[in-house]
């Protein structure tokens, strides 16, 4: 048994206790319900539980936020003209980031003072705050564009907040996107096998590709709890400087394909779950790894957070139909708002300002170097930039992050292998494998492959179907619960923002 005390009671997706009671119960409960109304009620509650499992504080800053949304909505709604309501949406989204930062930067901020008020001492980050705080700035947003209509009822802007399928991190989504089925017509069960076989590939996903991966690269790069220690700061500063390059190197690996498989996963049996309850939810990623740019991949990666700010900040701000300067200064904003929003500590700023510095010089001249240079060299810049990208984002401390990156090449005088990381490269060689392939479309081609040919031989698709509707996902779902069992509670990397 792991070790952590009740971790098959703890709410998330890769819980045993959602994956064989939470979720079946209100898959029961959505298909028992004959009315639209009788089916969003019941969905409403069994998200309320989702939150309130982890702890009654979690429920306030949910109700605030979705009572306020609904309130300016309608004022918006009502206002006699376009500068009322304009001003109006600007209260509504000054409410929604003022709480978000609130408790997103309240902790961080007074733990670097000895005296603060007592309020804000412990201020721990809500459950999902940051994806539902961005969901309820999109509906208040479509109202005002017009492009949605006011909810009359509390309850169905606190429904859309509180989505359990999103709450914890995302796909952000639009308030116009899942409306259609969320209010107006939902088709229960015309997708549910396709919606079982895709939350099984994310589960697989996490546990047995990504859980392994994090491992791997908390064996080598320490994992988050000691290198967020600064009492430990020294010791884990000769740890990481003392790391043979072998090791480095394995271990950015492992983070980069952790990150990926754990994010993607996650949006994966969102979608999954969405498909279920007959919603549909937009892609969050496309195989960022991929891509031949930076421009390129983060069109890619958290697709649906680019979008929020894409529509919500850059192209508000002017975005590209201003001045060149005016342009540059809009884009440093969207990427400083990007990091920022992952967390308050000065590696997320840094990580989104490396984001703007490459997007930028790309823009200016190094788009047109790639686009003639050969497929390779692309790739290559892509993940070089991926990799010291990550090490940012992995390290609140920089400075172990630059002696990480220092380690890359040996700068630290640090020895090229030694017995202890060429026995984990061996161990985990086909574990590696296997999780790159997974970050290619290789999959989807291979289905689509073997889609083609069943079209043409009757009976070879029946078979396919069987399969990949039932034999497979029954497997995966198996495999997974086997190494949940073994392994206990991994959470996932983005419940942290």
């Amino acid at each position: 048994m792991p070790a952590t005390s009740g971790w098959y009671l703890r709410m998330f997706f890769s819980s045993l206790i959602f994956i064989y009671a939470f979720l079946p119960a209100s898959l029961l409960c959505n298909f028992l319900c004959r009315s639209l109304k009788a089916k969003n009620t019941a969905l409403l509650l069994f998200s309320l539980i989702f939150f309130a499992w982890a702890g009654p504080r979690v429920i306030f800053p949910l109700f605030f936020l979705s009572l306020s949304s609904w309130f300016f909505a309608l004022r918006i709604e009502r206002a006699k003209n376009k500068k009322e309501a304009k001003f109006r949406l600007f209260l509504s989204c000054a409410v929604d980031i003022c709480m978000l930062c609130f408790f997103k930067y309240a902790g961080p901020v007074s733990s670097l003072f000895t005296r603060v008020p007592g309020f804000l001492q412990g201020v721990a980050l809500p459950l999902g705050v940051s994806f539902y705080t961005f969901r309820l700035i999109t509906y208040v947003a479509d109202v005002y564009r017009e492009q949605a209509k006011a909810r009359k009822s509390f309850a169905d802007v606190l429904l859309f907040a509180s989505l359990f399928h999103l709450c914890v991190a995302g796909p952000v989504v639009r308030y116009k996107l899942p409306e259609q089925g969320l209010f107006k017509k939902r088709e229960d069960g015309s997708a549910l096998a396709a919606g079982i076989s895709r939350f099984s590939v994310g589960l697989a996903k996490k546990t047995l590709l990504a859980t392994p991966c994090g491992a791997l690269a908390d064996a080598l790069l320490l994992t988050e709890k000691a290198a967020s220690d600064a009492s430990l700061f020294a010791s884990n500063l000769d740890a990481l400087t003392a790391l043979p390059v072998t090791g480095a190197w394995l271990g950015v690996l492992a983070y980069t394909l952790q990150i990926y498989l754990d994010f993607s996963a996650y949006s994966d049996m969102a979608v999954g779950m969405g498909k279920m309850f007959g919603l549909n939810y937009p892609e969050n990623f496309d195989h960022p790894y991929i891509s031949r740019s930076v421009t390129e991949f983060w069109r890619r990666w958290h697709i649906s957070l680019g979008t929020f700010f894409r529509e919500h900040v850059y192209i508000p701000l002017g975005g590209q139909r201003r001045s060149a300067p005016r342009n540059t200064a809009n884009l440093f904003i969207v990427w400083a708002l990007t990091g920022m929003w992952h967390g308050a500590t000065l590696n997320f700023v840094v990580w989104g300002l490396w984001s703007f510095l490459f997007i930028f010089s790309e823009r200016i001249i190094l788009k047109r170097l790639l686009e003639k240079s050969p497929a390779v060299f692309s790739h290559i810049y892509l993940l070089a930039f991926v990799f010291a990208g990550w090490i940012i984002f992995r390290f609140t401390d920089l400075r172990l992050g630059l002696a990480v990156f220092a380690g890359l090449f040996g700068a630290a005088g640090n020895p090229a292998s030694d017995f202890a990381s060429l026995t984990l490269l061996k161990n985990n060689v086909f574990l590696l494998a296997v999780c790159v392939a997974a970050c290619t479309p290789l999959a989807g081609a291979a289905e689509a492959r073997l889609s083609f040919f069943g079209r043409r031989h009757a009976g070879f698709e029946r078979l396919r179907k069987i399969m990949t509707g039932a034999v497979i996902p029954a497997a995966l779902l198996l495999l997974s619960t086997a190494s949940l069992v073994a392994d206990g509670y991994s959470p996932f990397i983005y419940f942290q923002f």
